[in-house]
This record gives C-alpha cells, sequence and structure tokens, in this order.
C-alpha cells in the first residue's frame, strides 16, 4: 500500500464541512453521500445500509424528537478534521459538536471514508459515536 499523503488542498476536510453546512437540507446534505453508503450510528442496532436506510433513520429520529418535545441543535460543526488521503480514497477522522441553545453539547467520535464519484469526495462509510456514552 502506497504512503498516505496530505489533504495539501482541504478537498476532504472541505467536503465534510460543506456537509454539515448541509445539514437539514436532506438534497444537499445527500450530495455528499455515495448513494449505497454503509453507516455506524451510536442510536441505530445494525448498520444502515444506503441512502434509503439513512432515510429510515432520519424520520425515526424526528418521531422520537417530536415525542420528547425535543429542539434540533442551534449548529452542528467538525472540529479537529485530520484526513490521510491516497489516490482514490481518504480517511477523515474528526469530533463533531451539536449545540443546543438550552442543554449541554452533545460531541461525537467520526470517522468517515472518502471516493471521488463523478469528480467530488462522497462519503462512503461514515462512523459517528457519541461520546462520553450515554
Amino acid at each position: 500500500m502506497t504512503e498516505p499523503r496530505a489533504d495539501h488542498d482541504g478537498a476532504v476536510a472541505e467536503t465534510i464541512g460543506s456537509l454539515y453546512r448541509a445539514l437539514g437540507d436532506r438534497a444537499a446534505f445527500d450530495a455528499h453521500l455515495a448513494e449505497d453508503i454503509t453507516i455506524w450510528e451510536s442510536d441505530a442496532p445494525d448498520l444502515i445500509d444506503g441512502v434509503s436506510g439513512l432515510d429510515a433513520l432520519r424520520d425515526e429520529r424526528a418521531g422520537r424528537a417530536q415525542a420528547a418535545d425535543s429542539a434540533a441543535p442551534a449548529w452542528v460543526a467538525p472540529e479537529d478534521i485530520r484526513v490521510d488521503r491516497w489516490a482514490d480514497a481518504a480517511v477523515a477522522r474528526f469530533v463533531l459538536r451539536a449545540h443546543y441553545p438550552d442543554r449541554e453539547d452533545e460531541t461525537f467520535r467520526v470517522t468517515d471514508v472518502l471516493t471521488p464519484i463523478e469528480g467530488r469526495w462522497r462519503i462512503v462509510h461514515h462512523h459517528a459515536e457519541r461520546y462520553p456514552h450515554p
């Protein structure tokens, strides 16, 4: 395997930032994802397959939030992004902070695997773990 190189042009890190700036707009958010993405999330017991599986989790979360009368975060932002990049793959690791105006922030440890698809970096695997564990 070849040695990874730095993300000198920042393209992978920019993809991650752009992804979370698009949160709340499913089409814009999903433009950063491969259609057949696989996903591990803290609140989902099984591996999620594809954007359609992500949509099911999103709908479930919305129902839980409505039942609990819980507000969405005021903002969500990646912090301390670290990227290793090869010709056709990249791995990004970062802390994702969700800020709520009326309660403590939530943080997640995230690893994303990306590959170029149609000329853009797209996430093919996402792994997020809430930290500290509830």
